[in-house]
């Protein structure tokens, strides 16, 4: 399903992408001019509009499910707080003996209300998402039972983005549980912090610690922000329409019949997805970035250079950043601290040592993140399988950790030297291209069936012209994402060793910072992937 064919009638497809011609010439400048032409108090009214009516624009009707979300997590935020208060005044009220028995009674009640509202908003994304994937597979089950019983599947329409603020709302209700913030009594604060127009499509999944105050207490644009916010804009697009789309023809024609191909072409379509899936997230991760800077908000980063990562689970730290805070704070540190597992992790400790023993509790939380984070991605198996190739791979990383620091030892290897990391970093992305063969796959089956061929089959035959033209691409597509992804991994290295290239840029004098500006866009223009015959590519994450 693409993420146009979720839209209601009447709503602006051309506004699906923060890279079309409708968001960059017509929406973005409109709001920055409205924005700069309102006083101070108003301007945070303006983001609020802009978000809303991005959001109406790009779902029709369907708005009304993001209000209702920020409408009652306003509500249950209040009812969290004021079980609190009645807690605090009780418990002032109170002999030194029953103070603990009342704050057990409060607890109790705030845990069955935050319970109530996580399970409103979870249910409803559980239901409009998986509902059909869930039933199709009870429908299975029926089948090979040998019973007539056959469930209807129902039809939903998805907001988009709803995987985000959903997210959102759920860890702004954690957060007030644990009293770690206060909950926003004014309506159109959190409704602003919800419905951000640049975060709402494919986040960053941000707390109301983070951007609900910056956003309230916006200043005017300065040339300053504008300018190193519009230089990251361009940087995601050159990333997204040099690099993302360009390679698409070839992914969407090997993927879809797989069939016709050696191993080696599917082994080559698995890195191109790869490198596409990287631009087009972190691209727009850039373009979301730039957009809120132009406005002056600092938004939490979602990616770190994570094709740099020694381990699994190191790429986990850098990519999609705060999609992993957000299962590591309110699925993994809860399930590890759960009193189930404490005493799980006491036992394991005197039975099989301090190294195996939290690591056997450690794992069933991991298994609930892994398993969470593969469905949220999409309603099939296959990306189940993802969440679980990951936990395989991390559970195993774990695991064996001290029979490799052994090793290294006893053979003398120095973890830092070159030549290791550079082994550790090449073998970890091989293992996320692998995952990303299945997570890309058209279904489960497919996805095994294509690894098995590249396996047993790796043969690239005659990579001529002729084959390159059926898979949509040319010998010049690969010349110019190889110079671009140079540029791309020149940065980033610069980036790892400390050096902000925009920074450093911006002290430069105004002849080379005009330059890099305009010739990125030159850059873009020449050759960017658009024009006649060019079909818009969605962007990925937002169908997530």
């Amino acid at each position: 399903m693409t993420l146009s064919s979720l839209l209601l009638g009447g709503s602006y497809v051309g506004m699906t992408s923060f890279f079309t011609v409708a968001f960059l010439m017509v929406f973005l400048p409109a709001c920055i001019l409205l924005y700069t032409l309102m006083p101070g108090r108003a301007k945070k009214y303006v983001l609020l509009g802009a978000s809303y009516g991005f959001y109406w624009l790009i779902s029709g009707k369907l708005v009304v499910c993001l209000f209702l979300s920020t409408l009652s997590v306003h509500y249950f935020g209040l009812w969290l707080d004021r079980i609190h208060r009645q807690r605090d005044e009780a418990v002032r009220a109170a002999e030194k003996p029953e103070r603990k028995a009342i704050k057990h009674a409060y607890l109790l009640r705030s845990r069955y209300v935050l319970l109530f509202a996580a399970l409103l908003h979870i249910g409803t994304l559980l239901t409009l998402k998986y509902g059909s994937f869930f039933i199709r597979n009870v429908n299975f089950l029926l089948e090979h039972m040998g019973l007539s019983l056959h469930l209807a599947i129902p039809k939903y329409l998805l907001p988009i983005g709803i995987s985000f603020f959903t997210m959102q709302a759920v860890s702004y209700l954690f957060d007030v549980y644990r009293e770690t913030i206060k909950p926003d009594e004014n309506l159109f604060r959190l409704g602003l912090f919800m419905s951000f127009f640049p975060q709402i499509v494919e986040g960053p999944i941000c707390r109301y610690s983070q951007t609900a105050e910056q956003l309230w207490n916006v200043k005017g644009i300065t040339f300053s922000n504008l300018t190193l916010g519009l230089q990251r804009i361009l940087f995601g697009m050159m990333k997204k329409l040099v690099v993302a789309d360009r390679l698409n023809p070839l992914v969407e024609t090997v993927f879809a019949g797989y069939q016709h191909y050696q191993g080696g072409i599917i082994a080559l379509s698995a890195v191109c997805y790869t490198v596409q899936l990287y631009m087009d997230f972190s691209g727009s991760m850039d373009a979301v970035m730039g957009t809120a800077q132009i406005f002056g908000i600092t938004m939490p980063e979602n990616f770190a250079r994570p094709f740099f990562s020694k381990t699994i689970s190191e790429f986990w730290k850098r990519w999609h950043i705060t999609l992993g805070a957000w299962f590591k704070d309110y699925i993994f540190y809860p399930v590890t601290m759960s009193k189930p597992m404490k005493n799980l992790t006491s036992a394991a400790r005197k039975k099989i040592g301090n190294h195996f023993g939290p690591l056997l509790a450690g794992s069933v939380a991991l298994f609930c993140v892994w398993f969470c984070n593969g469905l949220w991605h999409g309603a099939a198996w296959s990306y189940i399988f993802y969440g679980m190739y990951h936990f395989t791979l991390i559970l195993a990383g774990n695991v064996i950790a001290p029979c490799v620091q052994w090793t290294n030892k006893k053979l003398h290897i120095n973890p830092e030297w070159f030549g290791y990391r550079l082994f550790q970093i090449l073998r970890s992305c091989i293992l996320v291209v692998i995952g990303e063969l299945f997570f890309r796959a058209e279904g489960l089956r497919n996805g095994l069936a294509m690894f098995r061929r590249m396996v047993t089959d790796f043969r690239f035959g005659s990579l001529n012209q002729e084959l390159l033209d059926g898979l949509g691409v040319d010998t010049q597509d690969f010349i110019i994402v190889g110079i671009t992804l140079l540029i791309v991994l020149l940065i980033s290295i610069l980036n790892e060793k400390g050096i902000q290239v925009r920074v450093a840029l911006q002290k430069r004098n105004v002849i080379v910072r005009w330059a890099v500006l305009y010739g990125l866009i030159l850059y873009i223009v020449i050759f960017g992937a658009y024009g006649p015959g060019y079909i818009p590519v969605d962007p990925i994450y937002a169908n997530f």
